[in-house]
């Protein structure tokens, strides 16, 4: 049998947090009442002209900064046309030989090194609306009794990065995602949450035999906005070609719908190529020229990227430790420990679990950190000491007055009555099974109402286990 190997490339849709629309003055709200947010020119009527949104302009120079794409001194809007229900001009604004952002690179660290995945190109567009399938089948279109369509999306400034079929496996697909949206996040342009549909994904798969030149056929799978789902579609795409190719199959470049319930793919339609859609120059919209200034400007403005500060912590932490804190959001209040004088080993450690989902405040940094390097403390006081410090200030002598029980021959008695009422556990202990030894320290400190230092407890049942 041939060893395959997976060809990956992602397009990823970004709405840019831009107050108003693409092409028009509408103000975009999420959640707001259907059709609320309209007016001519994003219902197409006869005559509206479109002006183009310049901080979402903005915007997209700044993330193909972050990429290191080249900023095209001259760039100009195309009509992609193509006919559905929720767009109602017939065509999208676009872009599509001169984007906004051409060729770069987004670097993703990883355990063993870094994996550069090229970027083709990042283009700014206006989503279209939304189409909603009501009764029979609820949510779907097969079996609905009818179609509603909300126009308050319809002309939202959408930024698309098109990657490089670079990706050899799902876990680099969703490595590469992850990164990207975490930088896309902290540019500030766009919240990219994927449940509100913020980000979405179209995955392009294909397999070729390994050290096979060119790329066969792909399938493209649509509007993906579950990082799960695309984990599992990605699998399945591969899963699903491979059989087709040895068995002789015809494997066709299609668009495809992945159902989760059967982790199948199924063919949704046959993919258009662009000269389907028949790109016309945008006539109502002037081309686009940054001034150098300005990009001079946004590139001063960019932050240290996500990747970097990933792979300058794992020098320190090692990778999967710096790329948690990282990428769930902990690191801002590991870096204030660190700057009250803690340690980024420990800093990451308490952010990642006791501060985790909590928003430490600045001015408790340093009595907090106090507090941590006390480590003599009750389980209480720490607890409240880590909750506090999210919700007021404090003073870490408040906490630092609750000293653990660390006198041996205070918890000696404690210890041995312990094991007397434990027989069983001792014997399964003294038999190879040392997961027991952490329901006995749980029995100590329940009967020391959580006062005694676990480590002292720790090592005295330890010692008498062995004895």
């Amino acid at each position: 049998m041939s060893e395959w190997e997976p060809v990956i490339g992602l397009e990823v849709h970004a709405h840019l947090k831009t107050r108003t629309k693409m092409f028009c003055r509408c103000e975009l709200e999420y959640g707001a009442a259907e059709n609320t947010h309209t007016c001519p020119v994003c219902l197409a009527h006869p005559g509206a002209l479109p002006v183009a949104n310049e901080r979402a302009i903005e915007f997209t120079i700044k993330l193909g900064l972050a990429l290191g794409c080249e900023i095209a001194a001259h760039s100009v809007f195309a009509r992609k046309n193509y006919f559905y229900p929720d767009l109602p001009k017939g065509y999208q604004i676009s872009q599509y030989e001169a984007p906004l952002c051409g060729p770069g690179a987004l670097v993703v660290p990883t355990a063993g090194g870094e994996e550069r995945v090229g970027i083709v190109r990042a283009h700014l567009e206006e989503d279209a609306a939304k189409t909603v399938h009501a009764g029979g089948a609820t949510g779907r279109s097969v079996g609905a009794d009818y179609s509603l369509v909300d126009f308050n999306r319809g002309g939202t400034p959408l930024l698309e990065i098109v990657g490089e079929p670079d990706l050899r496996s799902s876990e680099a697909a969703l490595r590469y995602l992850r990164l990207l949206r975490q930088t896309i996040v902290e540019l500030g342009i766009s919240d990219a949450e994927m449940e509100k549909g913020t980000l979405r994904a179209d995955v392009n798969v294909s397999v070729r035999e390994r050290g096979e030149e060119g790329y066969r056929p792909r399938w493209e799978i649509k509007n993906m906005n579950s990082f799960t789902f695309i984990g599992r579609a990605i699998e399945a795409a591969v899963r699903q070609q491979i059989a087709a190719h040895e068995a002789g199959e015809q494997v066709e470049q299609s668009t495809f719908d992945y159902d989760a319930d059967t982790d199948r793919l199924t063919v949704h339609r046959s993919k258009e190529e662009a000269d389907d859609y028949r790109y016309f120059p945008e006539p109502d919209l002037v081309p686009v020229e940054p001034p150098a200034e300005l990009v001079e400007r946004l590139r001063a403005e960019l932050p240290e990227p996500p990747g970097a500060r990933i792979a300058r912590y794992a020098a320190e932490i090692g990778f999967e430790r710096a790329d948690e804190l990282v990428m769930t959001g902990n690191e801002a209040n590991a870096l204030l420990l660190v700057g009250a004088g803690l340690e980024l080993d420990t800093a990451a450690t308490v952010s990642m679990n006791q501060l985790a989902g909590r928003t430490l405040r600045r001015e408790n940094a340093a009595p907090l950190a106090e507090v941590v390097r006390a480590g003599n403390l009750t389980r209480e006081a720490l607890n409240a000491a880590f909750a506090a410090a999210a919700e007021r200030p404090i003073d870490a002598a408040e906490f630092l007055a609750q000293t653990a029980v660390s006198d041996e021959s205070a918890l000696g008695p404690v210890i041995d009555a312990v094991l007397a009422a434990n027989p069983q556990q001792v014997e399964t202990y003294r038999g190879g099974k040392e997961g027991v030894l952490g329901f006995l320290v749980g029995q100590v400190m329940r009967e020391t109402q959580g006062k005694a230092d676990p480590a002292v407890v720790n090592r005295l049942l330890r010692e008498k286990l062995s004895a």
